[in-house]
């Protein structure tokens, strides 16, 4: 088992495979598709769409690959419901297959009312925690998670994520609209709640994946992808 931070050269070549796997995938798509926020965004990704043994053990190849390659400590994986469930279970079982094998434990939306009870699957929640998710919009599910994670006695250690959108977050206001705020939620997690952030891919690497395109299909995008980085990026 490797572990220990990578070059920078190497953190960039898995970021492009990852978006090569991602876009071959049909995960990452190209559009119009309208976000959380509201947002007419020209890409969407979608982890749900990692539906069978084969993507899914590769996806949590990339994920433990730049784990390791981050040298973040952790000494336990939470897989928030619903899609970190299966991904967190995933990884742990692939750094498993790697030499650092560390508990796993998930929660259920509704707490179960019979038989062992709670909101609670798995290992005991305890020591450091890596929360992993697919991506992270407002830091809301962050927020949910870590409070579980801390009801428990454990300490909210470290994030994985698939892909960092490095777009603005908004916050909902009284009245119940939103605004924009000049942070995302990757950068609020980490000077806000201190928790370190690992990432697979940015929307920077897709910016330098379709760049890399030409005037194919893939790079006709670029243009698109580069104006809602500019209106929206942090």
């Amino acid at each position: 088992m490797v572990t220990g931070q990578a070059s920078s050269a190497e953190v960039q070549a898995l970021a492009q495979e990852f978006v090569q796997f991602a876009v071959d995938s049909g995960v990452l798509r190209f559009g119009q598709f309208k976000t959380k926020a509201g947002r007419m965004s020209p890409y969407f990704f979608n982890a749900g769409l990692f539906d069978d043994g084969a993507k899914l053990g590769r996806l949590a190849q990339f994920y433990a690959k730049a784990l390791l390659a981050s040298g973040i400590e952790f000494d336990m994986i939470f897989g928030p419901a619903y899609k970190g469930i299966p991904l967190g279970a995933a990884v742990s079982v692939e750094l498993a297959r790697l030499g650092k094998n560390v508990p796993f434990a998930y929660n259920r939306k509704e707490a179960k009312d019979h038989g062992e009870g709670g909101s609670l699957v798995g290992a005991p929640l305890q020591g450091r925690v890596l929360i992993v998710d697919d991506v992270m919009s407002a830091g809301t599910a962050a927020r949910e998670s870590i409070a579980l994670i801390q009801g428990a006695g454990a300490t909210a250690h470290a994030v994985a994520i698939a892909l960092d959108r490095q777009e603005m977050a908004t916050e909902k206001q009284a009245d119940g609209s939103t605004r924009d705020v000049p942070h995302s939620a990757v950068q609020y997690v980490r000077n806000n709640l201190g928790m370190q952030v690992c990432t697979i891919a940015k929307l920077e690497d897709l910016l330098a994946f379709l760049g890399q395109q030409g005037s194919n299909e893939l790079g006709q995008h670029l243009p698109r992808v580069q104006a809602y980085r500019d209106r929206y990026g942090v």
